[in-house]
């Protein structure tokens, strides 16, 4: 009776629930499950950080309708923060918009600026809000690849000159989900370069920015020159606080597009929950040692899982920055299969590949948010198959 509209019918899978089903299925079948697929951080939220919720929460005033554009404390908060952090100034007012988490912008952004028919150029793997963003605006994803030989960076040189006259929009992630890439300041400068000739509005996601190591610290695309004039960089305190389930982050940059965003966003819901507001500003405000933690844990983590895997005979090289290992497939055969065979056979959750993507085929994501014990349990049962 109920037909969906084409362009609901045009989204691809979300792989995320499909596999939270097939995880919640096993486990009600009593299976021992360790869950390498979804990033989502195993540790808690910093103590500080859920006391300055609690204090907050505790107030009436907090308890009504938050403005769609965020405290100005908060915006506040994250000029200070992308001072210190990137030495980037950025105007509170203008440049900074607080979001109901990252995904919430980068997948209602599209809607400010594409019409029925434009491009946005999109990284294949990639997070999937991006295609599913652009498609919910009624706008074409185009493709492109991110191989193994390019070091996972789009080459912009293929992108030919019909796509590019078509385009509006386009997405980078960098530390990059899902596989661990990162880049260095000439390929954001040659970005730039390319958006500002052909018009087209950058996209950056960086929400890994802050799991890191080796001695690499990522960048932000904002400090290079020419950036504000094409730039929007989406961040969210959900990977480097630990607050995936909290909902906050924000987009900053060229004071027009945020304009635009705001617009789409004061029509579709309103502002974060202000004690949440109040709790993220005690994020950013306080000093920093939980990232060093943060890092220096998942690195342990990510040394034991690679040495593991490569002494199992996997061929898997080790990431400078995220919690993510993007691995190419040990045998030959789909990544869903493979996948499937290993929650089958091992109790053990991947995410397969081609679910970021047709150019994810042939590999599979492992996530680093377990501890070393379960890690080296996984690792004996892939042994034992």
């Amino acid at each position: 009776m109920f037909k969906l509209s084409k362009k609901l019918q045009a989204l691809p899978p979300y792989l995320f629930l499909e596999m939270d089903k097939a995880k919640r299925q096993a486990r009600a079948e009593g299976r021992d499950i360790i869950d390498l697929g979804i990033g989502d951080p195993d540790q808690p939220t910093p103590k500080y950080i859920i006391e300055a919720l609690y204090r907050a929460a505790l107030d009436p005033a907090n308890h009504r309708y938050a403005l769609d554009q965020g405290m100005p404390v908060l915006r506040r908060a994250i000029e200070s923060w992308y001072k210190r952090r990137f030495n980037v100034s950025l105007n509170p007012d203008s440049e900074i918009l607080p979001l109901i988490g990252s995904k919430e912008g980068i997948a209602h952004f599209p809607l400010a600026f594409l019409n029925p028919g434009d491009y946005s150029l999109v990284p294949d793997p990639c997070y999937p809000p991006y295609k599913g963003g652009t498609i919910l605006a009624g706008g074409k994803p185009y493709l492109m690849p991110l191989l193994k030989e390019n070091a996972f960076l789009p080459d912009l040189k293929k992108i030919p000159f019909n796509a590019r006259k078509k385009a509006k929009i386009i997405f980078i992630n960098y530390p990059n989900n899902p596989t661990s890439a990162v880049v260095q300041q000439s390929f954001y400068q040659e970005l730039i370069d390319f958006a500002r000739k052909n018009k087209i509005i950058i996209i950056s996601d960086l929400a890994y920015s802050e799991i890191y190591f080796d001695g690499y610290k990522p960048q932000s695309i904002l400090e290079l020159d020419g950036a504000r004039e094409v730039v929007v960089e989406f961040h969210s305190l959900s990977k480097t606080f630990n607050m995936t389930g909290w909902r906050v982050g924000w987009a900053s940059g060229n004071k027009k597009l945020i304009a635009a965003l705001a617009k789409v966003k004061s029509n579709i819901d309103s502002g974060i929950f202000s004690a949440v507001q109040l709790a993220g500003i005690a994020a950013l405000s306080a000093p920093q040692e939980h990232i060093e933690h943060m890092c220096t844990l998942y690195q342990e983590r990510r040394d034991l899982l690679v040495s593991g895997l490569n002494s199992l005979g996997w061929q898997v090289d080790s990431p400078k920055a995220t919690f993510y290992l993007w691995i190419k497939l040990p045998k030959t055969c789909g990544s869903l299969k493979f996948a499937g065979d290993l929650l089958e056979q091992a109790n053990i959750v991947v995410t397969p590949g081609v679910g970021f993507g047709k150019y994810g085929e042939g590999y599979i994501r492992m996530a680093l948010t377990v501890n070393r014990e379960r890690i080296r349990e996984a690792l004996d049962r892939l042994k034992s198959l």
